[in-house]
């Protein structure tokens, strides 16, 4: 390209176009000895790729020699136009002052046409500095004229601007109406990113309006758009740590920004985009449990937007300081002052956040004892319940039970509890994969907590356990939404099985290879993508828990003993025989200190030669029980009984207990999800499963002995115990047994698996089937492990199972010893011959073990889950 060509001018739309091919080409007008208007057009182009993607310093460079280099041409329009990007560019650097200087020479030295333009980009510096107003009065004046120009690209852009603020002050309809109209534009046009960041900016107005699910899928979509052209988007990562966030996914928003936060370090980037991802850096590590960490990013970005004037972020993030201080156990009047003056100023900027800042206020006052001011602080928070996005109107919500409770009103406190967590209920309805549903119960936490309270201060025990099992495995009230279309996500999960064997041979060999394990964590990434795009089938909440259907389905025999947590102490609520007691046990954090000494104690005994262990596991149970039951143990009955665990306890070996060992016993995550499982018909036929999976120490030497109890069972094994022929197979059988090494990932719990022939069979695999087994018996070890997540919410194994038709689910919590577990599997299978239900055989076949400590360990390591 020459220097006295006209398609230089045809550059700067391209840089938006093809970044990289603008940038060669720019370059390459530079060293053809330009004219000085080709000279500041190939210096402008070079100046915004440097500006977005590359070093700042240099970018300001090129920017002001192609402001030189306009002036000497004696163009007024192209010193204008340079003028315009200079002044984004020294925004972006933190220079308001200059920047803004900037663009108003620009605005001056410009008219018609041209002066539109300008006045878009000083429309989106004022957003980028939270002038929002301002910034929608610049787009208002620049859309006519540029509509009337013809000028299709800088139309779009605006109305995406203009789309973009109006998300940012809470208008989702006016900002997806806009969205609408530029998208419609962008198709007629060869603008590549700019379409990436229009797609961006829709992912934002989608998580504003409540719908988690389309924004991550849209900000997969632009980023895969930024990836092809090879331009990194920073505004990106910070988007999509809030969307993470929102869904409870707090330490991948953390990594997203500490990751971003790396690159732009290492290239000299903005600094108002490293204010930004450090704030969003800060949010993450609050939402993670991580107070100090959030104060010191927090602080750090106080700094930044002050010294950058941008006062709309700078209240954001001085309001998430108070927070995080107030979550490292700080309460000050002083802090109470800085939360109010902290909402004044969101309010000012109407910015959502606003009442979030007065609840925040009030909570303070309240803890100080100060109830004047923090009803009034309680009352303006109040305010948002009734209209705006879900989490606004579950902040007020939240707000309205706290005055209730201020004033003593148990009534009141129930009622906002209710509707808020409506609220959330429907906007976590939403979503379509599980972990998304189960991490978004967290937000319900303060609301829940509120409401059991109320419930316990009311003397009621039936009114505490409807609000227990309100908020209690509220994921597993319904399936996750299947994806049978997905082709992507089809092909990816069989690359996945096939690269993690071939990584775990490689580990098993003794030479592990990293760039297997690189692509398994990639694919591991794809997968939990595709499902995190998922949108539930379900738009409102599920049927509500209803007390006298519990107790008619319990009768006389059988008792339910569902285990709350209020204060930190254990509150047993024993359902049988037509009412509800409740009794006070020990404290939780002390259970599950108790709770893990038994986990080692177990993995102890399934050694040989561990026996004089037995003893201390034995009384390390009864203090257990004495913490978890309490008095209830006296109670229990002497018919079959159902426990219900917080989510924090289902580890427990719940037969150790001395109380619970002769016992029918089994556990699930609530007695909603246990009522469902009693009422869940069996499928038509018996068809029986058994499968062996690969690289057991006893080769899963049950499974031929089973095969001959069941005559014509199908039996996979050994090259046919592969992924999708096992899959096929267990979709609505009767009854299904695998013997398959299990593993159990914390880090990524729907990534636990089983080994077959062909790799892992993974949870997302299970959620697949149209009907999971009616019955499943898993033989191994760490099948019954799950991750605690959300407000009381469990992912794992078998917890994915429960949802999707099973009834019933015999697994282990603990490692046991292969060889023991046969004989314990034979009379299991014995009593469900004749007829038992799984609970009942479990029982029945734990006395048939020798006594010894390693088969005595072994047994009490299974529990049944359910209730078939």
């Amino acid at each position: 390209m020459t220097a006295g060509s006209d398609s230089v001018l045809e550059l700067l739309p391209m840089v938006f176009a093809a970044p990289n091919d603008a940038l060669a080409r720019a370059e390459g007008v530079l060293d053809a000895d330009p004219s000085p208007l080709h000279a500041s057009v190939a210096h402008q182009v070079i100046g915004i790729w440097q500006r977005d993607w590359g070093d700042m310093r240099i970018a300001l460079h090129h920017l002001r020699r192609a402001r030189d280099l306009a002036a000497r041409a004696e163009s007024a329009d192209r010193e204008a136009d340079a003028l315009a990007t200079l002044g984004v560019a020294l925004v972006h650097a933190g220079r308001t002052q200059q920047g803004l200087a900037a663009l108003e020479r620009g605005i001056e030295r410009s008219s018609g046409h041209t002066r539109a333009r300008v006045l878009y980009r000083r429309a989106y510096a004022r957003w980028v500095l939270g002038h929002h107003r301002e910034a929608l009065e610049d787009v208002r004046r620049a859309i006519p004229v540029l509509r009337q120009a013809g000028d299709v690209i800088w139309t779009a852009r605006a109305l995406t601007l203009r789309a973009t603020v109006h998300v940012a002050l809470g208008a989702v309809e006016r900002a997806e109406a806009d969205f609408t109209a530029a998208e419609a534009l962008w198709d007629t046009t060869g603008q590549e990113l700019d379409k990436a960041d229009a797609m961006e900016s829709r992912g934002l107005a989608a998580f504003r309006s409540g719908d988690i699910p389309a924004a991550l899928r849209l900000l997969d979509e632009a980023e895969e758009r930024y990836a092809k052209l090879g331009t990194p988007s920073f505004m990106l990562n910070i988007r999509r740590c809030e969307v993470l966030m929102a869904a409870g996914l707090a330490p991948e928003a953390l990594a997203e920004a500490d990751a971003a936060i790396a690159v732009l370090d290492g290239s000299g980037g903005q600094s108002t985009r490293k204010a930004e991802l450090l704030l969003a850096a800060a949010r993450a590590a609050l939402s993670a449990g991580d107070a100090h960490t959030a104060i010191a990013r927090a602080g750090m970005a106080v700094r930044l937007f002050a010294g950058q004037r941008r006062t709309w972020w700078e209240s954001h993030a001085r309001l998430l300081l108070i927070e995080a201080r107030v979550a490292a156990g700080r309460s000050s009047g002083r802090l109470v002052a800085d939360a109010a003056a902290a909402a004044e100023r969101l309010a000012f900027f109407g910015a959502p956040a606003a009442p979030e800042a007065s609840l925040l206020a009030g909570r303070i006052a309240l803890t100080l004892g100060w109830s004047t001011e923090a009803e009034r602080h309680l009352a303006v928070a109040a305010r948002s319940r009734r209209s705006g996005p879900p989490l606004a109107r579950m902040t007020g919500w939240a707000a309205q039970a706290l005055r209730a409770r201020a004033t003593g009103s148990n009534r009141g406190v129930l009622e906002a509890c209710r509707r808020g967590l409506d609220v959330l209920d429907d906007n976590r309805m939403t979503l379509g994969a599980s972990e998304l549903r189960a991490r978004a119960t967290a937000q319900g936490a303060e609301l829940a907590t509120l409401a059991q309270q109320a419930s316990l201060d009311s003397g009621s025990p039936r009114r505490l356990l409807v609000w227990s099992e309100r908020w209690r495995a509220t994921v597993l009230s319904t399936p996750p939404t299947r994806p049978p279309t997905d082709s992507l996500l089809h092909s990816n999960l069989t690359a996945f099985r096939e690269i993690a064997a071939r990584a775990e041979s490689a580990r098993m060999g003794g030479h592990p290879i990293p760039a297997l394990e690189r692509e398994q964590r990639r694919l591991e990434r794809e997968i939990r993508s595709r499902t995190l795009h998922l949108r539930g089938d379900t738009p409102g909440g599920t049927d509500r828990f209803d007390v006298g259907r519990l107790l008619e389905r319990l009768g006389d025999d059988v008792r339910l003993a569902e285990l709350a947590v209020l204060d930190g102490r254990v509150q047993v609520l024993l359902c049988g025989n037509g009412r509800v007691r409740r009794y006070e046990a020990g404290l939780l954090a002390e259970a599950e200190i108790e709770a893990e000494h038994l986990q080692a104690g177990l993995r102890r005994l399934a050694h040989p030669g561990a026996e004089a262990r037995l003893p201390i596991v034995e009384a390390a149970g009864r203090r257990l029980e004495e913490l978890l039951l309490g008095p209830a143990a006296a109670h229990l009955g002497d018919g079959p009984l159902v426990v219900v665990p917080p989510a924090r306890l289902h580890r427990v070996p719940w037969a150790l207990l001395p109380s619970l060992r002769e016992r029918v016993l089994s556990v699930s995550p609530s007695a909603s999800i246990w009522l469902r499982a009693l009422e869940t018909e069996p499928p038509g036929g018996a068809r029986q499963v058994l499968v062996r999976g690969p690289g057991l120490a006893t080769g899963g030497a049950e499974v031929p002995y089973l095969a001959c109890r069941y005559g014509g069972a199908v039996v996979l094994e050994h090259s046919d115990a592969r992924v999708p022929r096992v899959l096929e197979e267990l979709d609505g059988a009767a009854l299904a047994h695998i013997a398959a090494q299990g593993t159990f990932r914390a880090d990524s719990p729907l990534f636990s698996s089983l080994r077959m022939a062909d790799g892992p069979i993974v949870v997302h695999d299970f959620e697949r089937l149209e009907r999971s087994p009616y019955r499943l018996i898993l033989s191994c070890c760490d099948t019954a492990r799950f991750a605690s997540v959300g407000a009381d919410e469990l992912l794992g194994l078998v917890t994915a199972l429960l949802p999707l038709g099973t009834a019933g689910v015999v697994a282990c919590t603990a490692p046991v010893n292969d060889a023991a577990v046969m004989p314990l599997m034979l009379a299991l299978h014995k009593s469900l011959s004749e007829g038992l239900p799984l609970a009942q055989a479990l029982r029945d076949a734990r006395a048939t073990l020798p006594g010894d400590a390693l088969h005595q360990a072994t047994g009490w390591a299974f529990s049944a889950f359910g209730a078939a």
